[in-house]
């Protein structure tokens, strides 16, 4: 007769232990994990390899209308004064990038009036 494997033992975790597991987790867990990670994103959206300022924006937005949510439930003021840094941060790298955006526009756009004299 072959013997089950223990709980753990490298096999999928049960249904029991998925649920302790949820059980465990809060809602501020999952949003600081969320807004992290977003903000990682949003980071990588403000640098010119992958420029995309709407999605940046979004996440500035999100982080400018969760802060106070955080703080109003009792998240560690630590955990939401790094999101605060972070989200400044963030909010001086795209005044940058929309500056860069509208320094090249400028100058496309001056090219084209000296190229048709």
């Amino acid at each position: 007769m072959a013997e089950e494997p223990a709980a753990g033992a490298g096999g999928p975790p049960t249904e029991e232990e998925l649920r302790d597991a949820l059980d465990r987790v809060t809602v501020s867990d999952v949003l600081l994990n969320a807004l992290s990670a977003t903000t990682s994103l949003a980071y990588r959206r403000v640098s010119p390899e992958a420029r995309d300022l709407p999605q940046a924006r979004l996440a500035i937005d999100a982080l400018l209308a969760l802060e106070p949510v955080l703080r109003e439930n009792g998240v560690d003021e630590s955990f939401v004064r790094d999101l605060e840094q972070a989200r400044t941060n963030l909010q001086l790298a795209y005044a940058k990038a929309v500056g860069e955006e509208s320094g090249a526009d400028g100058e496309e756009a001056g090219s084209a009036s000296q190229g048709s004299r």
